[in-house]
């Protein structure tokens, strides 16, 4: 019996990868995303909103921003289906989660607007080109693409841009905000890609992955000569940098703790910018 259950294990298991009418609905899978970096690349802007301009609206906006990123798995397993011409058990309940999570949305976008001191929809009518780009490479299975998850994760960040005016911030450094998590989200994909490459000993362009650090770096740095963000929050993209020469120049880690420790990372960003505005430094 042992042997053949050894067997049975190791046979192929077609229906993960082809989901069939019979099929028991997972709700986990669809309810809740399951990416390390998706999950860091939507609270950090929430985080750092919250610490640097606490509001009523930031409550309200913060609830919003989750709600999208919550109904982004749902829609993406449903715009799949459509997209196939199909329609399974799965998609019932991806449709009610995703009105679920909308709702939401919904909600805490109308009391941001009854709430809100400054005009908090302006960056996220500029983010919405990048959100509905992930969008359209969700439903065609292509989200795992460089400019996809690039365009999801800057969108996400116009949230801290959102909390900031709404709290009455002028655009300029409520903008500076968003570009400094931009840098980092950059920064990050980059190298978590090129970590994910060395894990399965696929060739690695190391030089690129060094520019696009140094490039991050640089740009931050000229809009803190400029005014637009705080010094520390350069120290903080300067980091992100340094993590990625000695990720680079060590063993390959395995996907959990490139994972972990891009949160961790993403959360040294958010405190250091938060300091740097309250310290004016």
């Amino acid at each position: 019996m042992a042997p053949f259950k050894k067997l049975r294990s190791q046979q192929p298991n077609t229906s993960r990868s082809k989901p069939s009418a019979t099929a028991p609905v997972k709700i986990r899978s669809i309810a809740l995303p399951t990416e390390h970096g998706g999950w860091g690349f939507t609270l950090e802007p929430i985080l750092l909103g919250l610490l640097v301009a606490p509001s009523a609206s930031a409550w309200e906006i913060s609830a919003a921003a989750l709600g999208i990123f919550l109904a982004r798995r749902p829609i993406k397993i449903l715009s799949t289906d459509l997209v196939r011409g199909r329609w399974l058990p799965r998609s019932t309940v991806a449709l009610l989660f995703a009105l679920l999570y909308g709702g939401v949305a919904l909600a805490g976008a109308i009391g941001a607007l009854i709430t809100a001191d400054g005009p908090f929809w302006i960056p996220v009518l500029i983010a919405a080109p990048l959100a509905l780009l992930a969008l359209r490479a969700d439903a065609h299975s292509k989200n795992r693409a460089l400019i996809a998850e690039i365009s999801g994760s800057i969108a996400m960040g116009a949230t801290v841009t959102a909390i900031t005016i709404a709290g009455g911030w002028d655009l300029a450094p409520a903008f500076g905000l968003w570009l400094i998590l931009a840098a980092r989200d950059i920064a990050a994909i980059t190298l978590v890609r090129g970590q994910v490459r060395r894990l399965h000993d696929k060739p690695v362009q190391a030089g690129q992955i060094y520019m696009v650090q140094a490039a991050t770096i640089g740009v931050t740095a000229l809009a803190a000569v400029a005014g637009l963000v705080p010094w520390l929050g350069v120290v903080a993209i300067g980091l992100v940098g340094l993590v990625a020469v000695v990720s680079l120049n060590r063993q390959p880690a395995q996907a959990k703790v490139i994972g972990w420790t891009q949160m961790g990372v993403g959360l040294m960003v958010v405190i250091l910018t938060a300091a740097g505005v309250r310290l004016g430094f």
